[in-house]
């Protein structure tokens, strides 16, 4: 089933989220029906604060960007050809290697695309949907997208990375976000 994408100015989204345990209900039907909805949306990652669930689950199909590249900028990024993964009670434990931007977007903030700096490597500790333990590390467009889908579990915003000025600059859009004002092709809702 298809799950409406909660809107920017949600309080979910800027909740801390909480863990869950195996026996959470329909957690099964809920990781298909998320993967059901980030595909149907044209998304790479989801998290449940995005489909109005404050609990610490995200998905993450970085594979799917590699297939839009050129060969010649796939050789670019280490993690060819990227990840399809189910994170549970996630914790980034290290950020490493230096900062890069890249134009991150968001399903919950249509229409704007901004680059963002974020660490080119990440070691999270996190369960898979069978609830079994892995510490692995992440780079590249993947551990970009799942800190990306981290930060949503953790009530950020990919927004808050933006200098004061630019974010002022786009207040109107966000505003019309909020209000309702915004064109998508997936299923939205908006509330406060």
């Amino acid at each position: 089933m298809i799950l409406p994408i909660v809107a920017y100015g949600a309080a979910v989204l800027r909740k801390k989220a909480q863990d869950i345990s195996s026996d959470y209900p329909n957690l099964s039907k809920l990781i298909t029906d998320m993967w059901e909805t980030v595909y149907e949306s044209s998304g790479v990652g989801l998290a449940a604060p995005q489909i109005n669930k404050d609990i610490r689950l995200f998905i993450v199909d970085s594979a799917i960007i590699f297939e839009n590249l050129d060969k010649e900028d796939e050789g670019k990024y280490t993690d060819a050809p990227g990840i399809k993964k189910v994170f549970i009670n996630a914790k980034i434990i290290e950020y490493k290697d230096a900062e890069w931007a890249y134009n991150e977007g968001c399903l919950s903030i249509p229409r704007i695309r901004e680059d963002v700096n974020r660490p080119a490597t990440i070691v999270m500790e996190y369960m898979d949907e069978q609830f079994v333990k892995h510490t692995e590390t992440f780079t590249g467009i993947t551990a970009r997208v799942i800190q990306h889908e981290y930060d949503h579990i953790e009530g950020k915003l990919f927004i808050d990375y933006l200098k004061p000025f630019r974010r002022k600059l786009l207040g109107g859009k966000l505003n019309d976000i909020v209000k309702g004002k915004v064109n998508v092709d997936y299923k939205m809702i908006f509330v406060k």
